[in-house]
């Protein structure tokens, strides 16, 4: 899943692909890459970032959506918490929604993606609101929240992916690498796993780099996650990550083939 930033300030790449002909061109580039998935958004979700309203983030990513589907078969996923937003994306051709908020923000969302029969990625996120203490049953205390409202909207559980929200309100690097740690206990919702790292402030705060200079570090986690059962990959830089996924599926290959345990959360 390569990363369409159309705005001014995310934090990695605010700005470079900012314009309708930029992000296109962007995005045709992560497809020639290897990228099955092109994730457009319009508003960055980094910590501090300004907010924008709906009608400038269907301004900035509607364009792009549109020229993506009419000249590439790529899946088109959409970066939004916003019910409106995700309807006129989908309305555009759109194929996924993935919600940073994972359903609990707008009220409206889960109907909108249910009505359109559209894929989903709930992501699990910390901000605004109290956490648990222990980051797994947080994670499965909002997500189990997340899903009760697909169900009961009527969206297809096949068509979940979850995400546990890698940097979001996980403050602490401790706290980013304690969660890694632990992915594979996810594995329980037998859902597959979407994972965002790429370039995050964790792996700054590891090995001294600035955001563009952390694709290494990304494609190191890419690896460890794949390896734990993950099978989305949210990422910058897509060659360098198509590349470490390649390593790692020959590794799980080679575990099947001599018959070694399979991990809990794999959907190699």
């Amino acid at each position: 899943m390569a990363i369409v930033n159309v705005t001014p300030d995310s934090f990695s790449d605010g700005g470079l692909h900012a314009t309708t002909d930029a992000a296109v061109r962007h995005a045709r580039g992560c497809l020639e890459a290897g990228a099955a998935i092109l994730d457009v958004g319009g508003e960055s979700t980094r910590p501090g970032a300004a907010g924008v309203d709906a009608k400038e983030e269907q301004a900035r990513i509607i364009p792009v959506i549109e020229e993506l589907v009419a000249s590439t078969d790529a899946l088109i996923s959409v970066d939004t918490y916003r019910a409106d937003t995700a309807a006129a994306a989908l309305n555009a051709g759109a194929h996924i929604i993935n919600d940073v908020y994972g359903l609990q923000r707008d009220p409206a969302m889960a109907e909108v993606v249910a009505a359109a029969g559209a894929g989903l990625c709930i992501m699990h996120t910390g901000r605004d609101r109290e956490r648990l203490s222990d980051p797994i049953a947080d994670q499965f205390a909002f997500l189990d929240r997340s899903l009760a409202i697909a169900e009961r909207a009527g969206v297809r559980r096949e068509a979940i992916v979850l995400d546990p929200g890698f940097g979001f309100a996980k403050e602490t690097p401790q706290e980013n690498w304690g969660l890694m740690a632990r992915i594979e206990e996810l594995g329980a919702y037998g859902l597959p796993l979407l994972v965002g790292t790429s370039r995050k402030r964790f792996l700054g705060a590891l090995t001294g780099r600035d955001a563009v200079d952390r694709d290494v570090a990304t494609a190191a986690t890419t690896v460890a996650l794949r390896m734990a059962g993950a099978c989305v990959f949210r990422v910058h830089n897509v060659a360098m990550n198509r590349d470490a996924l390649l390593v790692a599926d020959a590794m799980l290959a080679a575990r099947r083939a001599i018959g070694a345990p399979e991990q809990s959360g794999g959907h190699a």
